[in-house]
């Protein structure tokens, strides 16, 4: 289901709205905000009847204010 990348998400929706929707909103981790368009990133077709919706906004900006989160180092065999 290509056709559905990058499409806005009130779109996707509209146009699968005889289907069951799972929504889900990809986000970095941290205090950002959305900005621009919330676009389709993924659609996953469960069966006839439902799918998944993977969605993620065009752009994201920090939190004013908000700590930078610590990146932890990964262990060293």
């Amino acid at each position: 289901m290509n056709e559905f990348t990058l499409v806005p998400e009130v779109d996707a929706r509209r146009a699968l709205r005889e289907h069951r929707l799972r929504f889900s909103v990809l986000a970095p981790y941290g205090a950002w905000i959305g900005c621009g368009t919330l676009r389709v990133l993924r659609l996953q077709m469960i069966d006839d009847e439902s799918a998944v919706l993977t969605v993620g906004y065009e752009s994201y900006r920090r939190l004013p204010g908000t700590a930078t989160p610590e990146r932890r180092s990964r262990k060293q065999p």
